[in-house]
């Protein structure tokens, strides 16, 4: 079974661990993925890793337009898709994209079956052309992939009607984060944050939450930029936590999991906007598995994520967010318990191992099809 996969996500060389595990989930599966060399947003241009590459093959590939989420293609994907004759096509991206449309077309010409991917949960109608290149695609999938439940019914309410599960993305490699092997003594509490620092985020309700436990011991480690950097950045001075605050931008993906365990709590305070609302929260269950404890807010998909295995504060509340952050800081067995439970929620739930079992077991249902 030969399987072509087109996915701009698989640059980062951490997520390139589920590759890994999907290629070997079945000895007869040939995973070839295509990535582009690059890819521009808010952050700058992100280069392709290759860090995870053993058993199936990464290969880079032309993009045009890159940086443009809706617009961006792959020239090439034709000629690909003639050299290796795969029996799916698996495009990793949202179905109203230009790369999504032209990569399902070529391969429904080629009378070859196909999937997408989605992450969308909020049911958003989209103007000329976009509109039409998403109806096309809902028609001409064999199969869909939605990040969550609530992904699923958006799809469903457009009227996609054919097979669809609820897959994650990404997973996460349980032995690269892992728990620090020993505790800190200083009796400082290392707070933390990997993002965009974007409205949608939230940062600024963290920030007015820190400031009303001022009185406590405490570090803030915010990792990430954004159009909303500057802003932040303001904020943490106007309310004198500016020595309190260790701000850096981007890491590699692959010093993400030595930044989890520096942490003893990782929040997530996300706000629902018109046209978009949480839809995974990836750090979530990259701090869970390092069992550290976490704080989020009621936005989409984090109560999903987190369940029982942390706190949950209402959107733009930020004096329970607050309360929960003094609660947490001046409860260690409290930290130590939720941090428990969530590394033992991510190895039920969210590992790259189930996320590649899932995956490889919707590729043999299409092929036997």
């Amino acid at each position: 079974m030969r399987v072509l996969m087109l996915s701009k996500a698989c640059i980062v060389g951490i997520y390139q661990k589920k590759l890994e595990a999907m290629a070997a989930q079945d000895p007869d599966l040939e995973l070839r993925v295509l990535v582009p060399p690059s890819w521009r947003d808010e952050r700058g241009e992100t280069k392709l890793e290759r860090v995870y590459t053993h058993g199936y093959e990464l290969i880079e590939t032309p993009i045009r337009f890159n940086g443009s989420y809706h617009l961006h293609y792959y020239p090439q994907f034709s000629d690909h898709l003639r050299q290796f004759q795969p029996h799916i096509v698996h495009v990793d991206e949202e179905p109203y994209n230009l790369s999504t449309w032209l990569a399902m077309r070529t391969a429904k010409r080629a009378k070859l079956k196909a999937i997408f991917f989605s992450w969308q949960n909020i049911l958003r109608r989209y103007p000329p052309p976009f509109n039409a290149m998403e109806r096309a695609v809902l028609q001409l999938a064999d199969y869909a992939i939605a990040g969550t439940e609530s992904a699923a019914q958006v799809w469903r309410q457009k009227g996609y009607t054919g097979a669809i599960a609820v897959i994650p993305q990404f997973g996460v490699d349980p032995d690269l984060f892992h728990p620090r092997e020993f505790s800190k003594s200083n009796g400082i509490v290392q707070i933390g944050y990997a993002g965009r620092l974007w409205h949608g985020k939230g940062l600024d309700l963290l920030i007015e939450a820190l400031a009303m436990i001022r009185d406590l011991e405490w570090v803030f480690h915010l990792v990430g930029s954004g159009p909303e950097k500057d802003k932040i950045y303001k904020l943490i001075h106007q309310k004198g936590l500016t020595e309190r605050v260790q701000c850096q931008a981007w890491l590699p993906s692959t010093d993400m999991p030595d930044f989890m365990r520096q942490l003893d709590i990782l929040v997530l305070p996300s706000r629902t906007l018109t046209s978009w609302k949480e839809q995974y929260g990836r750090v979530l269950i990259e701090a869970m598995s390092s069992q550290v404890a976490v704080v989020g807010s009621s936005s989409g998909a984090i109560p999903n994520v987190i369940e029982d295995s942390g706190l949950i504060f209402p959107e733009e509340d930020v004096i329970t967010l607050a309360a929960h952050l003094r609660r947490l800081i001046t409860e260690p067995t409290l930290r130590q318990k939720l941090g428990i439970q969530g590394r033992e929620r991510v190895l039920k739930h969210f590992t790259q191992e189930q996320i590649a079992t899932e995956t490889v077991r919707v590729y043999h249902q299409l092929y036997q099809a």
